[in-house]
């Protein structure tokens, strides 16, 4: 099971990387390994807001504990939240069984999460503020080979790219539960909670291209304006997507109705009741923020005898990157809204 990375897990033994606590990152490859020389992490958002929060947008005490997460665990892996994030970099050394598609010199991006990723950071992250989610970074990144990478394309800014492979499993898997219904005749609607962030806005657009009506719920008057402005939904709603009845009256009061589908995308806790009011009977509820609560999820449907279907977004469709990377090279207003975000960070 060499191809999992269990030789790379240092504590507690028998665990798959990304449940380890503690990671052996070292340099030298394995047979089946890949390292790759960091130039960039992107930490997730709800890492990101958990740690800007604790420490109160102190950019220098955010960088901090980001360099002791990396240094105790040998990944980044934030043990409040339980996630972490994603790099890019140059190949440098490839292992001889190595079943990934890259060679020394590739630019690419990791499609795994930094939670089962060992990492070592060599430069103290001097290029980095503490302030923004896309982190400049110099150190090496081991890739294993059931590990997922793709080549950073030519036509987009890496940052840009990276951004979006941030989040390239939300437009497939929209997409794939989408096209799920129109199969079947059923005409869709999609509501997505937090749809003016990268996941949401690339959800919103992945479900319009594949036939449903869309509405997003969001937290701010600006938010709802650079949405509207954008045109990326056929509704905007704002809403606490906390305060279940609120947004589940924004939801209906938008589609006319309870959503067929419901994305949450919102990287704050306490959402899964909310999304779970706005979805009809036999619909379907997508959590791909890592602020969910599964089993206030789970014992949230039971309660209210919802009768729908709850899928975990994983991160992972077969060809989600180059799905993402169509989704905005073929909508010009989602590629805006990502140039700016990632222009803020």
């Amino acid at each position: 099971m060499a191809s999992v990375g269990l030789s790379r897990v240092l504590e507690p033994v028998g665990v798959l990387p990304q449940a380890a606590w503690r990671l052996d990152a070292r340099a030298e490859v394995g047979p089946d390994e890949v390292r790759v020389r960091v130039e960039r992490l992107n930490l997730d958002a709800a890492s990101f807001r958990q740690l800007a929060g604790k420490h109160g947008g102190d950019g220098a005490a955010v960088r901090a504990e980001v360099l002791e997460i990396v240094r105790t665990r040998g990944k980044m892996h934030n043990p409040v939240t339980g996630s972490g994030g994603m790099l890019i970099g140059v190949v440098e050394e490839v292992g001889p069984q190595s079943p990934l598609p890259v060679k020394v010199g590739d630019r690419v991006a990791t499609l795994v999460s930094l939670t089962l990723t060992p990492l070592v950071i060599d430069d103290a992250l001097a290029g980095w503020d503490g302030r923004g989610e896309q982190v400049p970074a110099s150190g090496h990144a081991i890739l294993f080979g059931r590990s997922v990478v793709a080549v950073l394309p030519d036509d987009l800014a890496p940052e840009l790219a990276l951004a979006v492979f941030d989040v390239c499993g939300a437009p497939a898997l929209t997409d794939r539960v989408v096209r799920g219904y129109v199969a079947a005749g059923r005409p869709v609607s999609v509501a997505v909670l937090g749809g003016a962030g990268k996941s949401g806005s690339l959800a919103l657009t992945a479900a319009r291209l594949a036939g449903a009506r869309t509405a997003a719920v969001v937290v701010s008057d600006a938010e709802r304006d650079a949405l509207v402005s954008a045109g990326l939904a056929d509704h905007v709603a704002v809403s606490d997507a906390r305060d279940p009845v609120a947004v589940s009256s924004a939801v209906t009061g938008a589609l006319g109705a309870p959503a067929t589908v419901t994305v949450v995308c919102v990287d704050v806790p306490g959402c899964e009741h909310g999304a779970i009011l706005s979805t009809a009977d036999g619909g379907t509820v997508i959590f791909f923020s890592m602020a969910t609560s599964f089993p206030a999820a789970a014992l949230g449907a039971e309660g209210l005898a919802a009768d729908v279907t709850m899928l975990v977004g994983n991160g992972y469709v077969p060809g989600h990157a180059e799905f993402a990377l169509d989704v905005v090279r073929r909508t010009p207003a989602v590629r805006a809204l990502f140039e700016a975000r990632v222009s803020a960070d």
